[in-house]
């Protein structure tokens, strides 16, 4: 397997058809794209005809896309939640191409809001649309697929953590992907032997018009391109149909393929990026377990060992940022934490609007603290006075004490919120 910048030696997707939901923009066209080098057949299962708003791309502007890629598109009106509209295009699909190769189920909908505060319709719509939706798409395309050589079913869903704190902060949005997850769960057991079923997730944020929406002006700079999931896709798709039940991390998938250079896919390389939702980084690193077909499948089921969830700590961190905590701290942070969550972090208390994220800090930073990462959520969240820390040589601290002490107080008015 070569990255999608290199050519690749043989078309491996040339003559197949791959039906995409959700291809209209996003990580869904740029799948499509990709196996479009190849001289594949894609059906733009999406439900944007007339130009939106707001959000760019209509089934026929990346129809023109993937033909002018070397693919041939057919772009059919479909919003999952309507039945009717998956069976049509499922039929116009057979008889334009002979038949289904390929599934993705990426249509999705997002809400990312508390139980009280996520009305009814939009509960309504998540479930339809990530669940149902995903569910009679595979229903009515199985059959066909069952026909096909190598067939496979790609979900973009992650892998199901049952970790509470992914489901505390949006409980109807976790279920509705967990309920895509299941779906590959079910169906990979199901058909095992006559289809493959897999799920694919993102390490970090992926920059796309929807997390423009959710994230706002300069989160694109904590993200990666859609085309390591295009990447990761195309990996999973050209495997044989044995290759099933699994639920990759586009990252994780690509470094066993070779992969070294991750720069390629960063909208800034060399800025930290943003974890993605509903992944511990213990999980990340932990090793897989091979099924009997030599299939890599996970076998983690029940809640998640109680663990450091540094993760969620800095994004609760960076929602809580403010222009006035700025400009009263003027001070930036670098963690250096060892243990299960072990790296660099950092708080940026000085540039405008402030940041907080994985890696290095964007500027030098002015104060330097180690300590394990259990102390440090313990620290963040009230447990743990950051004067006993350092007292008891669990922090060690370099560089601007005074700035360290601005940053404690911080903390007691953080603590609240985590």
């Amino acid at each position: 397997f070569l990255p999608s910048a290199s050519p690749f030696i043989f078309r491996k997707l040339a003559g197949c058809t791959l039906f995409i939901t959700g291809a209209s923009r996003g990580i869904g066209k740029a799948i499509a794209l990709k196996a479009a080098k190849d001289g594949a057949n894609i059906v733009i299962a999406a439900k944007t005809a007339e130009p939106h708003p707001t959000l760019p791309g209509t089934i026929y502007t990346a129809a023109a896309e993937i033909e002018a890629a070397g693919g041939k598109a057919l772009p059919c009106i479909v919003n999952v939640r309507e039945e009717q509209q998956i069976i049509n295009a499922v039929e116009k699909a057979v008889k334009t191409f002979g038949g289904i190769d390929i599934l993705v189920n990426n249509a999705s909908a997002i809400s990312l809001t508390g139980t009280l505060e996520t009305e009814t319709k939009k509960v309504n719509l998540m479930m339809d649309v990530n669940v149902r939706g995903t569910y009679l798409t595979s229903k009515t395309c199985l059959p066909h697929l069952r026909k096909s050589r190598n067939p496979h079913i790609l979900n973009l869903s992650p892998p199901m953590n049952l970790n509470p704190m992914w489901f505390k902060n949006h409980c109807a949005y976790t279920i509705s992907k967990y309920g895509m997850s299941m779906c590959v769960l079910g169906m990979a057991e199901e058909f095992r032997g006559e289809v493959a079923v897999n799920a694919l997730w993102p390490k970090t944020a992926i920059h796309t018009a929807a997390m423009d929406m959710l994230g706002g002006s300069g989160i694109e700079k904590q993200c990666r391109k859609t085309d390591i999931l295009a990447d990761a896709a195309y990996c999973i798709l050209t495997k044989p149909k044995s290759f099933t039940g699994n639920f990759i991390i586009d990252e994780v998938l690509l470094r066993e393929e070779g992969v070294k250079d991750f720069d390629v896919y960063a909208i800034a390389p060399g800025h930290p990026l943003m974890p993605d939702f509903f992944l511990d980084e213990k999980k990340l690193s932990r090793s897989q377990h091979e099924g009997p077909d030599g299939a890599k499948v996970n076998t983690e089921s029940g809640p998640a060992k109680p663990s450091s969830p540094v993760a969620e700590t800095f994004r609760v961190i960076q929602g809580a940022m403010s222009e006035e905590y700025v400009r009263t701290t003027q001070g930036v942070f670098q963690f250096e934490l060892s243990g299960e969550e072990g790296g660099t972090w950092y708080i940026d208390l000085k540039t405008k609007g402030g940041s907080a994220g994985f890696g290095k800090p964007p500027v030098t930073a002015d104060v330097v603290m180690s300590m394990s990462s259990a102390d440090f959520v313990k620290m963040f969240t009230g447990k743990l006075k950051p004067t006993l820390a350092f007292m008891s040589g669990k922090l060690r601290i370099k560089g601007n004490m005074t700035l360290a002490i601005k940053l404690e107080k911080m903390l007691t008015q953080l603590n609240s919120k985590l």
